[in-house]
Protein backbone atom coordinates (compact mmCIF):
# COMPACT_ATOMS: atom_id res chain seq x y z
CA UNK A 1 0.00 0.00 0.00
CA UNK A 2 2.88 2.35 0.76
CA UNK A 3 4.31 1.77 -2.70
CA UNK A 4 1.00 2.50 -4.38
CA UNK A 5 0.55 5.64 -2.28
CA UNK A 6 4.05 6.80 -3.28
CA UNK A 7 2.98 6.52 -6.93
CA UNK A 8 -0.08 8.66 -6.22
CA UNK A 9 1.88 11.25 -4.23
CA UNK A 10 4.52 11.57 -6.95
CA UNK A 11 2.06 11.60 -9.87
CA UNK A 12 3.69 8.42 -11.16
CA UNK A 13 7.26 9.68 -10.94
CA UNK A 14 8.28 7.09 -8.32
CA UNK A 15 7.93 4.35 -10.96
CA UNK A 16 9.26 6.31 -13.91
CA UNK A 17 5.81 7.24 -15.21
CA UNK A 18 5.65 10.94 -14.38
CA UNK A 19 2.25 12.53 -15.01
CA UNK A 20 0.77 9.28 -16.33
CA UNK A 21 -2.93 9.46 -15.47
CA UNK A 22 -3.36 5.77 -16.28
CA UNK A 23 -0.64 4.76 -13.80
CA UNK A 24 -1.89 7.09 -11.04
CA UNK A 25 -5.49 5.91 -11.44
CA UNK A 26 -4.35 2.27 -11.31
CA UNK A 27 -2.34 2.97 -8.14
CA UNK A 28 -5.39 4.60 -6.52
CA UNK A 29 -7.54 1.61 -7.44
CA UNK A 30 -4.98 -0.91 -6.17
CA UNK A 31 -4.56 0.98 -2.88
CA UNK A 32 -8.32 1.05 -2.36
CA UNK A 33 -8.66 -2.67 -3.04
CA UNK A 34 -5.94 -3.54 -0.52
CA UNK A 35 -7.49 -1.19 2.05
CA UNK A 36 -10.68 -3.27 2.02
CA UNK A 37 -8.77 -6.14 3.62
CA UNK A 38 -7.76 -4.06 6.66
CA UNK A 39 -10.08 -3.75 9.64
CA UNK A 40 -8.41 -0.58 10.89
CA UNK A 41 -6.88 2.06 8.62
CA UNK A 42 -6.80 4.93 11.11
CA UNK A 43 -2.98 5.09 11.16
CA UNK A 44 -2.88 5.28 7.36
CA UNK A 45 -5.74 7.72 6.90
CA UNK A 46 -4.09 11.14 7.33
CA UNK A 47 -1.34 10.61 4.76
CA UNK A 48 -3.66 8.81 2.36
CA UNK A 49 -6.32 11.54 2.55
CA UNK A 50 -3.77 14.24 1.74
CA UNK A 51 -2.70 12.30 -1.36
CA UNK A 52 -6.20 11.54 -2.59
CA UNK A 53 -7.58 15.02 -1.94
CA UNK A 54 -4.72 16.45 -3.99
CA UNK A 55 -5.63 14.14 -6.89
CA UNK A 56 -9.14 15.61 -6.96
CA UNK A 57 -7.46 18.48 -8.80
CA UNK A 58 -6.21 16.15 -11.55
CA UNK A 59 -7.13 16.98 -15.13
CA UNK A 60 -8.02 13.32 -15.73
CA UNK A 61 -11.49 12.09 -14.79
CA UNK A 62 -10.38 8.52 -14.06
CA UNK A 63 -7.83 9.77 -11.52
CA UNK A 64 -10.37 12.05 -9.85
CA UNK A 65 -12.96 9.28 -9.55
CA UNK A 66 -10.46 6.69 -8.27
CA UNK A 67 -9.19 9.15 -5.65
CA UNK A 68 -12.74 10.10 -4.71
CA UNK A 69 -13.80 6.49 -4.23
CA UNK A 70 -10.88 5.98 -1.86
CA UNK A 71 -11.94 9.05 0.11
CA UNK A 72 -15.45 7.59 0.43
CA UNK A 73 -13.96 4.26 1.56
CA UNK A 74 -11.86 5.98 4.24
CA UNK A 75 -14.92 7.79 5.60
CA UNK A 76 -16.88 4.54 5.60
CA UNK A 77 -14.07 2.78 7.50
CA UNK A 78 -14.00 5.48 10.18
CA UNK A 79 -17.31 4.07 11.43
CA UNK A 80 -17.68 0.62 13.00
CA UNK A 81 -20.56 -1.30 14.53
CA UNK A 82 -21.97 0.07 17.79
CA UNK A 83 -20.78 -1.85 20.85
CA UNK A 84 -22.16 -2.09 24.37
CA UNK A 85 -19.72 0.49 25.75
CA UNK A 86 -20.89 3.00 23.13
CA UNK A 87 -24.25 3.28 24.86
CA UNK A 88 -27.71 3.04 23.33
CA UNK A 89 -28.45 4.20 19.79
CA UNK A 90 -29.65 7.79 19.49
CA UNK A 91 -32.73 9.09 17.72
CA UNK A 92 -30.72 11.52 15.60
CA UNK A 93 -32.38 12.73 12.41
CA UNK A 94 -30.99 14.07 9.14
CA UNK A 95 -31.67 17.50 7.69
CA UNK A 96 -35.05 16.34 6.38
CA UNK A 97 -36.25 14.78 9.60
CA UNK A 98 -35.59 11.12 8.79
CA UNK A 99 -33.78 8.80 11.18
CA UNK A 100 -30.02 8.44 10.72
CA UNK A 101 -28.50 4.97 10.95
CA UNK A 102 -27.02 4.88 14.45
CA UNK A 103 -25.95 1.23 14.36
CA UNK A 104 -22.52 2.53 13.30
CA UNK A 105 -20.34 4.76 15.46
CA UNK A 106 -17.67 7.28 14.43
CA UNK A 107 -14.25 6.26 15.76
CA UNK A 108 -11.95 9.04 14.56
CA UNK A 109 -11.71 12.16 12.40
CA UNK A 110 -10.87 11.37 8.80
CA UNK A 111 -9.87 14.80 7.50
CA UNK A 112 -9.32 18.06 9.34
CA UNK A 113 -10.50 20.27 6.47
CA UNK A 114 -13.82 18.53 5.92
CA UNK A 115 -15.73 21.68 4.97
CA UNK A 116 -13.23 22.50 2.24
CA UNK A 117 -13.35 18.89 1.04
CA UNK A 118 -17.14 18.96 0.83
CA UNK A 119 -16.93 22.17 -1.21
CA UNK A 120 -14.50 20.52 -3.66
CA UNK A 121 -16.67 17.40 -3.95
CA UNK A 122 -19.77 19.51 -4.53
CA UNK A 123 -17.99 21.39 -7.33
CA UNK A 124 -17.09 18.10 -9.00
CA UNK A 125 -20.64 16.81 -8.55
CA UNK A 126 -22.00 19.87 -10.35
CA UNK A 127 -19.17 20.49 -12.82
CA UNK A 128 -20.49 22.44 -15.82
CA UNK A 129 -17.35 23.58 -17.64
CA UNK A 130 -17.59 23.03 -21.38
CA UNK A 131 -13.85 22.49 -21.39
CA UNK A 132 -14.65 19.02 -20.03
CA UNK A 133 -16.19 16.47 -22.39
CA UNK A 134 -19.89 15.83 -21.83
CA UNK A 135 -19.23 12.16 -21.04
CA UNK A 136 -16.63 13.11 -18.42
CA UNK A 137 -18.97 15.68 -16.84
CA UNK A 138 -21.64 13.02 -16.49
CA UNK A 139 -19.11 10.65 -14.90
CA UNK A 140 -18.07 13.33 -12.42
CA UNK A 141 -21.67 14.20 -11.55
CA UNK A 142 -22.73 10.59 -11.01
CA UNK A 143 -19.73 9.51 -8.96
CA UNK A 144 -19.13 12.60 -6.87
CA UNK A 145 -22.76 12.99 -5.84
CA UNK A 146 -22.36 9.55 -4.22
CA UNK A 147 -18.94 10.33 -2.76
CA UNK A 148 -20.13 13.64 -1.27
CA UNK A 149 -23.16 11.90 0.25
CA UNK A 150 -20.87 9.43 2.03
CA UNK A 151 -18.51 12.13 3.29
CA UNK A 152 -21.53 13.93 4.75
CA UNK A 153 -23.12 10.70 6.02
CA UNK A 154 -20.46 7.94 6.25
CA UNK A 155 -22.99 5.15 6.86
CA UNK A 156 -24.43 5.69 3.36
CA UNK A 157 -22.94 3.55 0.62
CA UNK A 158 -22.68 4.02 -3.16
CA UNK A 159 -25.80 4.77 -5.21
CA UNK A 160 -27.66 5.82 -2.07
CA UNK A 161 -31.07 7.21 -2.92
CA UNK A 162 -32.67 9.66 -0.52
CA UNK A 163 -36.14 9.14 -2.01
CA UNK A 164 -38.69 7.71 0.40
CA UNK A 165 -40.24 4.28 -0.10
CA UNK A 166 -43.95 4.91 0.41
CA UNK A 167 -44.49 1.38 1.69
CA UNK A 168 -41.85 1.46 4.43
CA UNK A 169 -41.62 5.20 5.05
CA UNK A 170 -37.84 4.91 4.86
CA UNK A 171 -35.25 6.00 2.34
CA UNK A 172 -34.53 3.55 -0.46
CA UNK A 173 -30.83 3.56 0.47
CA UNK A 174 -28.12 2.02 -1.69
CA UNK A 175 -29.72 0.58 -4.81
CA UNK A 176 -26.72 -0.78 -6.68
CA UNK A 177 -27.10 -4.46 -7.52
CA UNK A 178 -25.32 -7.01 -9.70
CA UNK A 179 -27.39 -9.74 -11.31
CA UNK A 180 -25.94 -13.21 -10.91
CA UNK A 181 -27.61 -15.11 -13.76
CA UNK A 182 -30.76 -16.84 -12.50
CA UNK A 183 -29.55 -17.23 -8.94
CA UNK A 184 -30.46 -13.71 -7.90
CA UNK A 185 -28.71 -10.40 -7.27
CA UNK A 186 -25.83 -9.13 -5.18
CA UNK A 187 -26.39 -5.85 -3.35
CA UNK A 188 -23.43 -3.44 -3.41
CA UNK A 189 -24.34 -1.22 -0.46
CA UNK A 190 -20.85 -0.54 0.88
CA UNK A 191 -17.82 1.11 -0.69
CA UNK A 192 -15.60 -1.82 0.27
CA UNK A 193 -17.87 -4.09 -1.75
CA UNK A 194 -17.70 -1.74 -4.75
CA UNK A 195 -13.90 -1.64 -4.55
CA UNK A 196 -13.68 -5.42 -4.51
CA UNK A 197 -16.23 -5.81 -7.30
CA UNK A 198 -14.33 -3.39 -9.52
CA UNK A 199 -10.99 -5.05 -8.78
CA UNK A 200 -12.36 -8.50 -9.61
CA UNK A 201 -13.88 -7.21 -12.82
CA UNK A 202 -10.59 -5.63 -13.85
CA UNK A 203 -8.84 -8.97 -13.44
CA UNK A 204 -11.56 -11.39 -14.55
CA UNK A 205 -13.36 -9.28 -17.14
CA UNK A 206 -16.35 -11.08 -18.62
CA UNK A 207 -15.53 -14.18 -16.60
CA UNK A 208 -16.45 -12.55 -13.28
CA UNK A 209 -19.86 -14.21 -12.95
CA UNK A 210 -18.45 -17.66 -13.78
CA UNK A 211 -15.79 -17.25 -11.11
CA UNK A 212 -18.29 -15.85 -8.60
CA UNK A 213 -20.47 -18.91 -9.00
CA UNK A 214 -17.68 -21.51 -9.10
CA UNK A 215 -14.62 -20.04 -7.38
CA UNK A 216 -14.90 -20.13 -3.59
CA UNK A 217 -12.22 -17.47 -3.10
CA UNK A 218 -14.04 -15.00 -5.37
CA UNK A 219 -17.41 -15.84 -3.82
CA UNK A 220 -16.14 -15.33 -0.25
CA UNK A 221 -14.62 -11.95 -1.16
CA UNK A 222 -18.09 -10.50 -1.75
CA UNK A 223 -20.40 -11.86 0.96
Amino acid sequence: MDDFLAIVESDGDSVGAADSAEVVAAACEAWGFLATSLDDVEDRTEVAMDAFVEQLESSDTSVQVAAGENIALLYEKSYTAREAEDGPASDEEDEEGYAIDSSQVKRYEVYRQKTQLEHTLNQLATESSRAIAKKDRKTLHTNFADILNTVEHPTRGPKYQKAIDQETGRRYGSRMTVRIHKTGTMKIDKWWKLHRLQALRRVLGGGFIVHYENNEVVFDSLP
